[in-house]
């Protein structure tokens, strides 16, 4: 994930240690009804525009437990007339004016302006937990806003990360007054983070204080990289249970107790934001922007493919394109991750996104770019294209199987299944910390070469003609384990003519949770098990002639997550001395992967 404040990648969990060292260097990490309003003049807020013209006030919105929630409304003087209001919900408190700045383009776009701050956060009353009120806080706020005589009863909200989040959180129970979200990049609490696909990772642990540990932001300990490495580092030699990385860092931290004690997606974390029939009253039309490098898509596009399962009618539409977490907040970036972008590829999110509120609130015109549901660049081809359906992204799929049969330096890649069932066999000692496995993030999207100490690489035939990779691989792992439990990594690359490797989408998961986010099954040692997968990033790029398609699959043993040691005991209890004999994993030959392609 990015910390969406400092701008810095978090999670860049590599297969060497010298290149993991290189990057850790630059690294930081994470991020990640009745109301009684208390009204005063803004004196704490600052702004690089003067507040001359603007009415500015601080509110706080009583809710039934007790709480006060932080709220600035931003008008402009002397105007009686009722408006319609653009929300944004944060738990990021700034005091360098930039929130007051935004609530004031609002106002300048003629709407009212309202920041509300997360329970706990500016003058709010409460203790900080993040992503637990969010969903009820935001109701009661909603509420009392379309109440005021300064709002004509309709209300749109918009942002990205964690203001993502809270948008989806609103929906929980969709408030009348609610008209429209423009989510961007998304959080999905327990599913993009603080774990992806139930493998917790590390860089919530930091931002947990960052944001929680005062009203505002604490940046001394946000930016004290060297504590946090240490903890990391020490936590890997030691072989110390994953639970415990507080203890090692000599400070409690609550928030992330609270996480790990729900590995699986239960109640805590479904309570949180829509799920499953929720989806179902979300009646409202909804813009989605994300992208394709973006470290929690995986949020992002569960929102939208669970709204478009439980309502088919929806008016949802998605924007998505070669972006980072930061870049699809903003205009994108020529440059990501080493790959220079098409020169269409850079939007402007904010434009897009008062044209949006235009459309819906003052029948302005839908935003140009939005020709269907699915709006997405097709990376290599300088443009964009629709579709009405992620599914209708693909108008064929190649289903190929990763067999054990030699093909130069990898494996064949083959779209005819093994008339013989065999295997490719792979050894891994946990309680050695010399040795790390499963290079699956994009810390580089375009490389030279790549490492073949561990894992198996599987390549396809040369394509005889263009095509475009569309949408979401799916696939099926045939493996047998020795152990109980396992995590794996599976990633999906191109290769280009000249030999040059361009990362395309990955998954990282947990065995055990294959069948079930919500519940663990544990597999037999020593039996065949299936391991289906569907997961995995959105991406849209063109493949010339000559183009071949590699698949790297991988078991996860890395300090950048937990490290599951395959007891069937949970997985933040584990310590090393759990690690017993090395897991072994067959990989069977007839297990596959499904790419979807477009061919015109």
């Amino acid at each position: 994930m990015y910390n969406e404040q400092m701008q810095q990648p978090c999670k860049i969990p590599v297969l060497t240690k010298k290149s993991v060292m290189k990057i850790i260097l630059n690294l930081f990490i994470f991020m990640l009804v009745g109301c009684t309003p208390a009204i005063q003049k803004n004196k704490d807020a600052h702004s690089t525009t003067p507040n001359t013209g603007y009415d500015i006030q601080n509110v706080l919105i009583d809710t039934k437990d007790g709480a006060k929630i932080s709220v600035i409304i931003v008008r402009k003087n002397n105007t009686a007339k009722a408006l319609p209001v653009i929300m944004q919900s944060t738990i990021y408190v700034r005091d360098t004016g930039r929130d007051l700045a935004t609530l004031k383009e609002s106002v300048n776009r003629g709407y009212v302006g309202v920041m509300v701050y997360a329970r706990g956060k500016h003058l709010g009353v409460g203790d900080i937990w993040p992503y637990e009120n969010d969903a009820k806080d935001i109701y009661k706020v909603i509420d009392w806003v379309s109440k005021q005589k300064w709002c004509d009863g309709r209300i749109g909200m918009f942002g990205g990360s964690y203001n993502g989040f809270t948008q989806w959180a609103s929906t929980k129970k969709l408030h009348p007054a609610l008209k429209t979200i423009v989510p961007y990049v998304a959080n999905r609490p327990g599913m993009g983070l603080p774990m992806e696909n139930n493998v917790f990772i590390n860089p919530n642990y930091e931002w947990a204080f960052y944001v929680g540990n005062n009203k505002y932001l604490d940046t001394v300990a946000g930016n004290d990289r060297q504590r946090f490495r240490i903890m990391q580092n020490q936590w890997w030699e030691k072989g110390t249970a994953y639970k415990t990385l507080d203890s090692i860092d000599g400070t409690p931290n609550k928030w992330f107790q609270r996480w790990v004690s729900h590995p699986s997606f239960d109640e805590y974390w479904q309570k949180m934001a829509p799920y499953k029939d929720d989806f179902s009253q979300i009646n409202i039309p909804v813009l989605s922007i994300d992208g394709y490098y973006n470290d929690s898509q995986n949020s992002g596009l569960y929102y939208l493919r669970e709204h478009y399962k439980y309502m088919p009618s929806a008016a949802h539409y998605l924007i998505i394109g070669p972006y980072d977490h930061l870049g699809a907040q903003r205009n994108g970036s020529k440059e990501i991750n080493g790959y220079t972008v098409d020169p269409d590829a850079l939007i402007d999110t904010n434009e897009i996104t008062y044209q949006w509120f235009d459309y819906i609130f003052k029948n302005g015109k839908k935003p140009t770019l939005l020709k269907d549901k699915i709006n997405y660049q097709v990376m290599g081809a300088n443009e964009w294209r629709s579709s009405s359906s992620i599914e209708d992204m693909s108008n064929e799929q190649l289903k190929l199987y990763l067999t054990d049969e030699k093909l130069e330096h990898f494996y064949s890649l083959n779209p005819i299944a093994p008339l013989k069932r065999g295997f490719l066999s792979q050894e891994i000692d946990f309680a050695n910390r010399d040795t790390w496995n499963n290079d699956y993030y994009p810390g580089r999207i375009i490389r030279k070469e790549m490492d073949m100490s561990n894992g198996f690489n599987f390549i396809s035939a040369p394509f005889e003609e263009p095509i475009l990779v569309n949408g979401s691989f799916i696939g099926e792992l045939k493996v047998k384990i020795n152990k109980k439990d396992f995590d794996y990594g599976v990633t999906l690359y191109e290769v280009l003519p000249n030999g040059t490797y361009f990362h395309l989408s990955y998954i990282v998961g947990r065995a055990s949770y294959a069948n079930s986010i919500e519940h663990r099954e544990l597999l037999q040692p020593d039996q065949i098990a299936t391991i289906s997968f569907s997961n995995t990033h959105l991406v849209s790029k063109k493949l010339n002639k000559g183009s071949r398609l590699l698949v790297y699959v991988n078991v996860n043993k890395n300090q950048f997550s937990q490290l599951n040691y395959g007891t069937g005991k949970p997985v933040s209890e584990e310590t090393i001395s759990d690690s017993g004999e090395p897991l072994t994993v067959k990989w069977y030959n007839d297990s596959f992967v499904v790419i979807p392609i477009w061919k015109d």
